[in-house]
């Protein structure tokens, strides 16, 4: 009889195991084709959007379009927002999307949405929430923690997804600006 039982669990494992390796191989050749094109530290994404750094305003930098965007120098040094997005990230947005962008069990992998949605859409998502089945995002519209640094963390995502960050805590950040302290002042006791 016990062996039985385990035979049977060791076929339920295997089948359970091949299912979430079919799943895991499905959504990589799915991603594969986004991420082909954000090579990292790519300036235009798969679907033609420019993100190289153009100016830069209240210490964050923007494209030429004025959507927020990363820098990181030759040496690795990141923009102080990118790091920024790293901090709200991992405080705000990683118990339900897994560390560094990357998914969990139940919430997508952020670092590749944000390649896939326009920053107007994020935004939108972000502050009102989304609702998709039976997954839930919440709003964080009215979450100072999160809405004022909702730059920030779009910018790291969007360094993850390119792969112009690795995984982790930036080795190398700019420091805080003048101009990024008023604006962050500005949102939070505003």
């Amino acid at each position: 009889m016990k062996s039985t039982v385990t035979a049977g669990m060791l076929a339920l494992g295997l089948a359970l195991a091949t299912a979430a390796s079919a799943q895991d191989q499905a959504a990589e050749a799915t991603a594969a084709p986004a991420e082909a094109g954000a090579a990292a530290g790519a300036a235009t994404l798969p679907d033609g959007r420019d993100i190289a750094p153009a100016k830069m305003e209240n210490g964050r930098w923007y494209t030429e379009d004025d959507i927020p965007t990363y820098k990181i120098e030759a040496d690795g040094t990141v923009d102080y927002a990118t790091f920024s997005g790293y901090r709200r990230y991992s405080a705000e947005c990683h118990v339900c999307h897994g560390p560094d962008g990357e998914g969990s069990t139940y919430a997508p992998a952020l670092k590749n949405s944000v390649l896939k949605l326009d920053y107007y859409q994020y935004q939108e998502i972000i502050a009102s929430g989304k609702q998709e089945g039976s997954l839930v995002m919440p709003a964080f519209g009215t979450n100072k923690n999160a809405w004022c640094y909702v730059d920030d963390i779009y910018v790291y995502l969007l360094a993850r997804g390119t792969d112009a960050v690795p995984r982790g805590r930036p080795a190398k950040r700019a420091d805080k600006s003048d101009e990024f302290t008023a604006q962050e002042d500005s949102c939070m006791n505003g």
